[in-house]
């Protein structure tokens, strides 16, 4: 099952004048100021771009969106009927909260304004978005978080209904943002990105959103392998029976308790011509669907665990806007793929497991499933060769506990995780640095193997920093690594907000990407 696409150019033509069924502007909340209007909640300024629609309602636009409750709050969405005042029948103020002070909106700012409005706008075919977009430096990046928002927020999934539902409006099949030069090749470039990098969050989504009957680790595997092919990445597919052969142990006990089989698959992209000579990899917690195993989870929301491959389609579908946007550095894609189940084959809480490279593990909890086919992955990651290793798994649910449902959590090399944080925040996915203590490792030391694959007494305290601990172990000394725990921000229960959907969120594909050009460009 696919999404709907939405399509996305550029427009310089007089926003009143568009030919479209809406018109989309920005609203910012405002306490003082001559030119601000008195509402219901507060006062209302309208944001750069609406100049053309207020003069054709002829200075009364900000009072009758008061009168309809219009605050310029973040994400607020008013709809307004124009009555044949412009050429779109219908004005849409998004909320952009307080004006900011000489300076133009928060690229994410706009990037969840777009989305909420493109969002509040489905059922419309065609819609023109003017907002505030400066014209000095951060121009491209206004632009950029503009047509990221515009594509995610009329992301939806197809779904499985089998009757036509009345009340499900189509999302909106075309965006235009209006902008001063619709030649401009810096303006079309950042269009590009956007569509590619949105593409392939939009395919990210699909692979979690898919039911989990559906998507089982060989079906899973095949989806990924056929997207990549046709990107012309280099694919490689290892079956059961060459995880066996191979000592990829961690894998292969996880997933000995499905009779759908596990995987491994290798993604590739080499740049032709000059790079830096750096090297990334990147690794995807890809199960498929997680009961826990033998130690079973609760019945209640077990159903989301269709969601615990998050980091895998996360890092497939970065590859695939990789090899659109052909960044001058070779990056490398692991995905291992297994089904959590119980049954008279499952891996057992006191089994000891060799991995890839060569660490022997004490299972205590088959429901630490993740980390086990992670350290196969990252260990085949080094032995391949790489200079920077970054990891996204929803691991632990720690990770909810101590940052919400918002902020990734990210261990390992300090250097590298404060790189992510940088990448995060520019690109809207927030993530924030943890430790990794020596007595959370010293709680893991395990009486018959290497190491315990969680507190050796079963303690939960630090049960996020537990996860970033054991996968420092398959990790070798010369590699800069990042474990990012997306456990909240890559999937989305609540109603949709901003440019999120209810669903998979494709978190942390635009972090991803932003590293790997960051390496390209800085190494």
């Amino acid at each position: 099952m696919t999404s709907s696409s939405t399509t996305l150019s550029l427009v310089d033509t007089d926003p009143a004048e568009l030919a479209v069924d809406a018109i989309v502007i920005g609203v910012h909340s405002q306490t003082t100021g001559p030119d601000a209007t008195s509402g219901p909640a507060g006062t209302l300024l309208l944001a750069d771009g609406a100049e053309s629609i207020a003069a054709a309602f002829d200075g009364k636009l900000t009072a009758t969106l008061a009168l309809l409750g219009a605050t310029g709050g973040p994400g607020e969405v008013i709809k307004l009927a124009t009555l044949g005042t412009v050429t779109a029948p219908l004005v849409v103020a998004v909320g952009l909260g307080p004006e900011p002070t000489g300076a133009a909106p928060a690229p994410e700012t706009l990037r969840r304004a777009a989305g909420a409005a493109v969002r509040a706008l489905a059922g419309a075919p065609r819609v023109a978005l003017s907002l505030p977009l400066p014209d000095d430096a951060d121009a491209p990046a206004a632009l950029r978080a503009v047509a990221e928002g515009a594509l995610l927020g009329g992301y939806r999934f197809a779904g499985y209904k089998t009757t036509p539902q009345p009340s499900r409006r189509e999302p909106v099949a075309e965006v235009l943002i209006a902008v001063p030069d619709a030649a401009d090749a810096t303006a079309q470039a950042e269009v590009d990105r956007a569509t590619a990098v949105a593409g392939a969050v939009r395919t990210s989504r699909d692979w979690v959103n898919t039911a989990p009957n559906e998507l089982r680790p060989p079906a899973f595997a095949e989806a990924v392998a056929t997207a990549a092919r046709a990107a012309g990445l280099d694919v490689e597919v290892l079956d059961e029976e060459q995880l066996r052969a191979g000592g990829y142990g961690g894998i292969t006990a996880v997933g000995q308790g499905s009779e759908a089989p596990p995987r491994l698959v290798k993604l590739t992209w080499t740049p032709q011509g000059n790079t830096n000579g750096k090297r990334v990899a990147l690794v995807g917690k890809g199960i498929t669907f997680d009961t826990g195993g033998i130690s079973i989870k609760p019945a209640q929301g077990m159903w989301e665990m269709k969601s615990d491959m998050a980091g895998a389609a996360a890092v497939g579908a970065a590859m695939l806007a990789i090899a659109a946007l052909k960044p001058a550095v070779t990056v490398t894609g692991y995905l291992p793929m297994a089904e959590n189940m119980p049954s008279g084959t499952s891996y057992r809480p006191g089994d000891v497991v060799t991995m890839f490279n060569g660490k022997r593990v004490e299972v205590l909890n088959t429901d630490a499933e993740g980390r086990m086919i992670l350290g196969d992955a990252m260990a085949r990651a080094c032995a391949d060769g790489t200079d920077y290793l970054f990891e996204t798994s929803t691991l632990t649910g720690g990770q909810v506990i101590a940052l919400g449902k918002r902020i990734a959590g990210v261990m390992g090399t300090p250097e590298l995780c404060e790189r992510v944080k940088v990448a995060g925040d520019t690109v809207g996915e927030p993530a924030w640095p943890m430790p990794l203590p020596d007595d959370v490792r010293k709680g893991m030391d395990s009486d018959v193997a290497d190491i315990s694959q969680v507190n050796a007494g079963m303690d939960r305290a630090g049960h996020m920093l537990q996860g970033g601990v054991f996968l420092r172990e398959f990790v070798t000394d010369d590699v800069a690594w990042a474990h990012i725990d997306i456990a909240g921000p890559g999937y989305h229960s609540g109603e949709p907000t901003g440019y999120w959907t209810k669903g998979g969120t494709g978190v942390p594909v635009r972090t991803l990407v932003q590293l790997v050009e960051d390496v390209a460009a800085n190494g």
